[in-house]
């Protein structure tokens, strides 16, 4: 017996640290079964949801929708996996991988676009065909007959991924950026009841919150609270919209946008450079509006210029409609909190006049998605519970208990957001630096630095533009050979469409009843319709317009009488103006 003792001291002290790690590891798997077989009675249907959201809003939301949906199917229940948003990425894809996802995942961030493409293609159930039909939890509204993508503020365009060809996801709202401001304190440091609405009022209203201290505490107030993460807002939302203009040079394949290949092509080949006026001017914005942001913003983090904000400290700050519930609650009592759009130069201004082309386009595109796992064992329940919530009434509902803005059409929306009201008319920018490689780490240094002002306009413009043309070759022939090598598995997934659709052309012709052969052939004619698209888009108008900006780039000089996208030759213009005199002459 003795030596029985001795003999398991010695194992317990040898392995003492494995042994605690697994009796952790079972107390732990003990809690988790216990305490989900608390939350799901024997026999019922167990439905999981895993979402990043930690807002105590969208999880009150969801519980409430859960209730209203267990009034319909008792024997359902909704359970959360809250996950943070900085461990979110790699939660998921352990438990894709591993084969213990929940039913419901959100999707669409948090990993890299070309991960979420893999993700979709191996692990989610593809939902085009619920999509296409009408939803059922509609019945008694004007949608009731209307297919669930046309029920859709946006179409429902989030949630198709080209790539695959399918909708692999059910957006549930909008989300919208603006300026928010301290009502009392714009009040007590200008004496305006009213925001700026144009950009030379907006820049006087900052000098004079600047030239303002705190009686108390003698602190200069700050007129717009910034940090890494608010820049991107006011880049996207008001400076480089001025660059909209660029697509006139170099929109070498005519799709409206000008791609990161294109803006090299461009400038290599002349027809672009920094002096270029929307250029020049949306860097002298960007320079004019943050000298008004806290000193060191760049290396400040979110939650730190929304600490000053609340704690009235700075007048302005941008958001979106995810942080207007929060912010309005962390201000009651305190200050009243307002809302205002971006603030544009007018067209009659001597700087900016002859850039502003309008009002950043705002795409209303559905967020807060979420996609069906195919290890799920209730598959058609996970979908019913999604539709439940992209329905009308369970849309309005859900958006209302968190304070976004619904996705669906006929919906109310909260008072507090009216100022999120998209514009489904305007620009966009047409600026893109971020060829890959060595060019895309010497735009994140220098752009860093003129930011901050540690160096000038002149200063950038040079030292980038010299990096980018010895360079930029280099990163535009690999980027070249990536799409290259994507085109073999464009031809993959081509074969996969073609194998399909010439199944469902013999299903149509061998069906037994007349009900199969229209099914078999609307299958049929849908694959046909996807295997056409996708070769003409990828497979030949890409290599035409690849071919075109290979030639250009080897250049050292555009060719004779070579002419910019969107502009005309002389001879053009000369034949115009011809037609025009002889159309006048009586």
């Amino acid at each position: 017996m003795m030596r029985f003792l001795r003999s398991a001291f010695n194992f317990v002290r040898t392995y003492f640290a494995l042994l605690v790690v697994a009796a952790v590891f079972l107390w732990s798997a003990w809690v988790i079964v216990t305490y989900r077989a608390q939350q799901a009675p024997p026999g019922s249907i167990v439905i999981r949801l895993g979402h990043w959201q930690l807002e105590a809003s969208v999880r009150e939301g969801i519980d409430e929708m859960a209730r209203e949906y267990q009034k319909l199917h008792p024997n359902v229940v909704v359970i959360q996996d809250a996950i943070p948003e900085g461990t979110y990425g790699q939660w998921v894809s352990t438990q894709l991988m591993g084969g213990t996802a929940p039913d419901i995942l959100q999707v669409g961030s948090m990993l890299p676009a070309n991960i979420w493409l893999s993700y979709y293609n191996r692990y989610f159930f593809p939902l085009t065909h619920y999509v296409n039909a009408p939803n059922p939890h509609n019945k008694g509204t004007d949608l009731a007959d209307t297919p669930l993508r046309r029920t859709y503020k946006d179409g429902m365009k989030t949630a198709y991924v080209t790539e695959m060809q399918e909708y692999m996801s059910v957006p549930l709202s909008l989300f919208g950026v603006r300026i928010f401001y301290n009502k009392d304190l714009l009040k007590e440091l200008t004496g305006r009841d009213v925001a700026p609405r144009e950009y030379r009022e907006f820049l006087a209203v900052c000098e004079q919150i600047r030239s303002s201290t705190n009686a108390l505490t003698g602190q200069p107030y700050i007129p717009i609270a910034g940090s890494a993460y608010h820049f991107a807002h006011w880049d996207g939302m008001m400076f480089s919209p001025l660059t909209y203009g660029a697509y006139r040079r170099a929109d070498l394949n005519r799709d409206g946008f000008v791609g990161n290949d294109e803006t090299f092509v461009a400038f290599k080949t002349g027809l672009l450079d920094f002096y270029y006026p929307p250029y020049a001017l949306w860097l002298k914005m960007l320079r004019e509006v943050t000298d008004h942001f806290q000193t060191g913003y760049t290396g400040l983090g979110r939650d730190e210029a929304v600490f000053l904000f609340a704690q009235q400290r700075a007048v302005f700050m941008t958001t979106g409609t995810w942080d207007a519930r929060s912010l309005e609650e962390q201000a009651r009592g305190q200050f009243e909190v307002g809302i205002m759009d971006f603030p544009l130069p007018t067209r009659d201004d001597p700087v900016y006049g002859e850039v502003v082309e309008g009002r950043i386009y705002e795409s209303p595109g559905g967020g807060f998605q979420f996609g069906i796992t195919r290890n799920s064992k209730n598959i058609d329940t996970a979908v019913d519970f999604l539709l439940f919530l992209a329905s009308q009434k369970g849309n309005e509902k859900l958006n209302g208990i968190i304070g976004w803005i619904p996705a669906i059409e006929g919906t109310q929306l909260d008072t507090l957001l009216q100022a999120f009201e998209p514009h489904l008319e305007g620009i966009y920018a047409n600026v893109n630096f971020t060829l890959g490689g060595n060019t895309a780490v010497a735009w994140a240094q220098r752009y860093s630095l003129y930011q901050v002002n540690q160096i000038s306009f002149d200063d950038f413009a040079k030292t980038y533009t010299a990096f980018y043309l010895k360079n930029g070759l280099t990163d535009f022939l690999e980027q070249q050979r990536d799409w290259r090598r994507g085109m073999q598995r464009n031809e993959q997934y081509l074969a996969g469409i073609r194998g399909r659709a010439i199944l469902a052309t013999d299903a149509a012709a061998t069906a037994a009843t007349p009900d199969a052969q229209a099914a078999a052939a609307r299958e049929a004619e849908s694959a046909w319709v996807r295997y056409r698209a996708i070769t003409a888009s990828r497979q030949i108008w890409d290599e035409l317009n690849h071919a075109r900006q290979l030639d250009l780039v080897k250049r050292d000089t555009l060719p004779e009488n070579f002419v910019p996208p969107y502009e005309y030759s002389t001879n053009v213009l000369a034949k115009i103006r011809q037609r025009i005199r002889a159309e006048q002459t009586p």
